[in-house]
């Protein structure tokens, strides 16, 4: 790869910059032919408000979009070119999309939410219906036409009845600037919202939209053509790798500098309590990090005994707390109940477990920065890296390039930090790669929680008291990306404070019950700096914990009342959307009454759980069949039926994948998934000591059904099946076993040991 240097690009003002619709590619600054400072005063400036920062039109007509998110494989950039296409009335192979360049895009937020489409894809939407609302105003000028006498096909604007008189966008823009203003709500982010004169279409009209196209990434991937982070390279770079301390919370008392004195080129740079090594050779840099001699503090215990976490848990005085929902007497109903039902689930620590780990290269130099990352987040990585090289933010570019994972605040974020300090401190680019054992072990990790149920019923099995409490830790002990320094170890290790925001998780659901609370606590990191253990945003924070809880609860409550669990749950749901998809997903499963479980016979067990939430719009239901096998303990989720109802469907082909990676993700992390500890140390560090699902043990089929909606807005779907999932398989167990599995992941080993009860 040859990056442009930020000069270049300045260089370049009044040229387009586009890419092919690739994830990842760096942007190529291409000429216009025309000088459009020249001929319209130069490009605008890169703000929300100027359409240019959106919409861009070739000579030959063909459309660049300028999306400030990011794909991580789901087809984000397809759903976007379609919006586009459709309301620019353009060809879909004529759209490309260009994304995470905080050199050509505004900060959307990054990959975040489910808000790719949700709401990434409105604000595209609504620039593209006003850059054809303009370009038709110009076309009725051009050709002296009524503008109700005009239609637009394929970028061409036509008169009805005269075939003859028409004109192209190329003609009309192409290479040249819109310089037009449109309205923003000034909030930078994935709350970014822009208002324009132009209406887009009514559903009823679309063409491009509601129909499947394919990535064209995935045959760059299989064919080894598409680039990833780890394949840039900047002439003079310097490889990096961090010194971490062999136990948690230790911190460097001495360096031996003359441990590495035999590898060429390798030298220590140290900021504090930062320590790291840099060599011109990448090979040299990893021998030198693994021969530098430190010594460190003595070790501590900063947590609990793996053993102990959820009593550590239960035990630790809360530092926030909250209720959102709280509707009636609920402690007067349970105390008048016939019956009271309860029980509490615990949910491991999990690491994001990305297919690599992370990798960043950053150059600082002559007061200006350079970051490429695989971040999903690029232009918060552009915020945090100003500040950690201490430059103003327009002084820097971030572009993303494709990496291994991301799907929250994985390791990316820390290692376009390391990167850029190393590059402020030795004054050359440095690559930043970390190692196997660095990503599994040192990666913010999903948080840790336990969930207690309480559920009051009268004579008759009614529900006249439902309370349910979850305790954990805050999900966002490091924020959801990395614009500051102090949510990254190597800000942290400088002297940056960490400072975690409280907030929590409580289930998404619309269950009717008469006494009704929704509570939850939160507790203290277990280490307050440059903890191993730190926790952050994982794919639906806090999602699949919550409802793993939540639905295996309502099941429970629904056994104690005598009742089939998809009849009670579409006794207590009114809401016609969330009875819909768990009616849709019964029909599609040939789901039969079962009111209470298998009896456990046979040495394989076969049984079919339900589950039912909601994210942010989207509503999904699931329904899992397994088999266990009492002799391995071994649990094989099977099969899969997902009901599935994100408002307006963009391109259904890429909606069904989306819900097949949620799923398949959502199994490991079910089944397989828990970082393993000791008192001062991680020791889940590779794939042995942190198993995820393997071939082998993928479901054998997942059947999506998809409820559209093309009178609501698109909704997300990158994250709401994955925490219906684990409450559909944990009901599945025991509708084949008669046994409740109350603790994540559902190892064979604990499978057995809870078949051993019956």
């Amino acid at each position: 790869m040859n990056p442009i240097t930020r000069r270049d690009f300045l260089q370049a003002s009044g040229s387009l910059v586009v890419s092919v619709a690739i994830p990842g590619a760096v942007a190529t600054a291409l000429s216009q032919g025309i000088s459009s400072s020249a001929v319209l005063g130069g490009k605008p400036p890169l703000l929300p408000d100027q359409l240019d920062s959106w919409i861009a039109v070739l000579p030959d007509g063909s459309v660049t979009a300028f999306f400030g998110k990011m794909d991580m494989g789901q087809g984000v950039d397809v759903a976007i070119a379609q919006m586009v296409a459709e309301e620019m009335d353009v060809a879909f192979d004529k759209v490309s999309v260009v994304m995470g360049d905080t050199a050509t895009s505004c900060n959307q937020g990054g990959a975040s939410g489910s808000t790719g489409i949700q709401l990434g894809g409105v604000t595209l939407r609504n620039a593209a219906a006003e850059a054809r609302r303009i370009l038709v105003e110009r076309a009725a000028k051009k050709l002296e036409m009524p503008i109700d006498r005009l239609v637009v096909e394929n970028g061409v604007v036509g008169v009805l009845d005269y075939p003859l008189m028409r004109v192209s966008y190329g003609e009309l823009i192409g290479g040249k600037h819109f310089h037009h203003r449109v309205e923003w709500n000034k909030r930078y982010g994935n709350a970014l919202a822009l208002k324009v004169q132009a209406k887009p279409k009514d559903p009823s009209q679309h063409k491009v939209v509601g129909k499947s196209f394919p990535q064209k990434i995935v045959a760059e991937k299989v064919y080894g053509r598409a680039e990833y982070i780890t394949e840039v390279k900047v002439e003079g770079m310097l490889h990096g790798r961090v010194i971490r301390p062999p136990n948690a919370g230790c911190t460097p008392v001495s360096v031996d500098e003359g441990s590495i004195k035999g590898i060429p080129g390798a030298r220590v740079v140290r900021e504090k309590d930062y320590i790291a090594i840099v060599a011109n050779r990448e090979w040299d840099a990893v021998r030198a990090a693994e021969n530098l001699k430190v010594t460190w503090t003595a070790p501590t215990a900063p947590f609990p005994s793996m053993e102990k976490l959820y009593q550590h848990i239960r035990e630790t005085k809360a530092n926030g707390k909250g209720m959102p929902v709280n509707k009636g007497d609920v402690e007067a109903a349970l105390k008048g109940a016939a019956r009271v039902v309860q029980a509490e689930y615990e949910w491991p620590l999990q690491s994001h477990a990305s297919m690599g780990p992370a990798c960043a290269i950053a150059d600082v130099k002559d007061g200006e920065a350079q970051l490429w990352t695989g971040s999903q987040k690029s232009h918060f990585g552009r915020a945090g890296c100003a500040r950690m090289a201490g430059l103003p933010p327009e002084k820097v570019r971030a572009t993303w390039v494709m990496g291994p994972g991301s799907y929250g605040r994985n390791d990316a974020g820390d290692a376009a930090h390391d990167a850029t300090l190393l590059s402020k401190l030795t004054g050359r680019p440095v690559r930043v790669q970390y190692m196997r054992h660095e990503g599994t072990g040192w990666d913010p990790k999903g948080p840790a929680a336990v969930f207690r149920g309480r559920a009051g019923l009268d004579a008759s099995g009614r529900v006249v008291a439902y309370d349910f409490h979850g305790k954990g830790f805050t999900r966002q002990e490091m924020a959801t990306n990395e614009s500051d320094p102090k949510d990254t170890l190597a800000g942290q290790l400088i002297g940056y404070t960490a400072k975690p925001t409280i907030i929590f998780q409580t289930p998404a659901e619309l269950y009717e019950f008469e006494n009704k609370r929704h509570g939850w606590e939160t507790i203290p990191p277990m280490l307050d700096r440059a903890s191993p253990l730190r926790v952050s945003h994982l794919r639906d924070p806090l999602g699949p914990e919550t409802h793993f809880a939540s639905e295996s609860f309502i099941d429970e409550v629904a056994h104690a009342a005598g009742a089939d669990p998809v009849a009670f749950r579409l006794r207590y749901l009114k809401n016609e959307r969330h009875a819909t998809v768990v009616k849709v997903v019964a029909e599609s499963a040939r789901w039969q009454a079962r009111p209470n479980p298998g009896r456990g016979k046979g040495d394989v067990m076969t049984g079919r759980g339900i589950s039912y939430t909601e994210r942010n719009g989207t509503v999904v239901a699931v329904v899992a069949e397994v088999e266990v096998d009492r002799r391995s303990g071994r649990v094989w989720a099977k099969k899969f039926w997902v009901a599935h109802d994100c408002g307006q469907i963009i391109n259904p082909g890429g909606l069904r994948l989306t819900i097949e990676g949620n799923v398949v993700q959502a199994v490991s992390r079910t089944l397989f998934e828990e970082v393993r500890f000791t008192e001062n140390t991680v020791a889940s560090i590779d794939w042995a000591s942190y198993p995820i699902l393997e071939l082998a043990d993928a479901p054998e089929s997942i059947e999506s059904v998809l409820i559209d909606r093309p009178e609501m807005a698109p909704q997300g779907a990158g994250e709401p099946s994955t925490r219906t999932v684990p409450g559909a398989i944990a009901n599945a167990i025991f509708d084949a076993t008669g046994v409740r599995v109350r603790r994540v992941p559902i190892t064979p080993e604990r499978m057995k040991a809870a078949l051993a009860r019956i």
